[in-house]
Formats: C-alpha cells, sequence, structure tokens
C-alpha cells in the first residue's frame, strides 16, 4: 500500500479519547518487545513513527495512526513483563481487553509472536481473547531474520498450536518479509 497521508491521530489510555470516526481499526497487537514499532514502522514506511527501544513498555498507550484519510492502524501497549508498575500493566491489559471486545470500528487484529521463543502463557491468554472476541486475525512471527531456516517449521508449528484457525506469517522488520502479505490481509478488511 502507498501511504500518501499519515497523522498520529490519538494517543491515549482513556477510551472517552479514542477518534469517533466511520473509518475501521486494525490493531497491532502483543507481548513487550516482540516488535509492534517496528512493525508499525516498517508498514508505515517511518523510520519512527511509533517508537523503538530495547526496554519493554515503551508503548504506554493504544496510538492511533490515520493512515490516508481512510483508516487506523492501532498500536497497542505490550503486554507481558515490562519497566512499569503492576498498577499500570493491570490497567493497560483491561483498557485493551474493553478495547478488542468492545470496539464497533475494530475490524481486524494483527498478533504478534517472537518467531525466537515458543509462545508464552500470556500469548495464549491473549489469543483467547482474540478468539472470543469473534474478530480477523493474522499471526506474525516476527524476528524471522534472527532464527535459522532451519527452525522455521518449529516455529510455524508452535505458533499453529496456539493460533488454531488464524492464519501465520513471518515477519522481518530488518528484511521487510512478510510485509507485504500482512498488508494484503489489513486491505481486505478495510
Amino acid at each position: 500500500m502507498k501511504i500518501r497521508k499519515l497523522d498520529i491521530a490519538c494517543k491515549t489510555l482513556d477510551p472517552s479519547r479514542f477518534p469517533r470516526s466511520p473509518w475501521a481499526e486494525v490493531a497491532v497487537s502483543g507481548r513487550s518487545n516482540v516488535g509492534k514499532s517496528s512493525l508499525l514502522n516498517t508498514l508505515l514506511g517511518r523510520k519512527n513513527i511509533a517508537r523503538i527501544s530495547k526496554d519493554p513498555g515503551k508503548t504506554r498507550s493504544i496510538n492511533f495512526f490515520a493512515v490516508n484519510d481512510r483508516f487506523y492502524l492501532v498500536d497497542l501497549p505490550g503486554y507481558g513483563y515490562a519497566k512499569v508498575s503492576a498498577e499500570l500493566r493491570d490497567k493497560w491489559l483491561d483498557v485493551i481487553e474493553g478495547y478488542v471486545l468492545g470496539r464497533d470500528a475494530l475490524a481486524g487484529v494483527v498478533q504478534l509472536l517472537d518467531a525466537r521463543h515458543p509462545p508464552t502463557k500470556d500469548d495464549a491468554a491473549t489469543m483467547d481473547l482474540l478468539r472470543g472476541s469473534g474478530r480477523p486475525v493474522l499471526v506474525a512471527l516476527t524476528k524471522a531474520d534472527k532464527i535459522p531456516r532451519s527452525d522455521r517449521a518449529r516455529a510455524l508449528r508452535d505458533a499453529e498450536r496456539i493460533a488454531g484457525a488464524f492464519p501465520v506469517v513471518f515477519f522481518s522488520a530488518k528484511t521487510g518479509e512478510g510485509a507485504d502479505g500482512i498488508w494484503k490481509w489489513i486491505e481486505e478488511r478495510v
């Protein structure tokens, strides 16, 4: 997809401040440091539209990116370990769950898993939440450039075990692998 116009429309944890627009939304979800911001930067063709950090928990709000005045890509805070208080992590989980289950404009979720590691309990719980939401989901195995080709079959089996019927793709922010397939999936929903 060619990005002609891109704006940061909203950064908030307050659902009353979420955009009120007829546009569809596609959210990017995953645990802390799985590569959500890197995926967004790659898809959007920008280096730092979404802030990247080696420290878990850099994204501390729900960030709405208005794409081509047509739809929103939504960056969700990471779940699992982050260098923030337990109270803030709990708030993130509550807001994310409310967003996924109750947001009418949500047309789909790109759920990220780290291809280098088996899915965590938090990943499995999030997949259960997404299945229960009835939303379309695409599972993206991030950091695909960091695993040997011989480990891809294992990574795919691990992901498919918790993804169920949801499609799974490999993605690398470094090489761009998988970006076209993710865009195609997003375009089908918006």
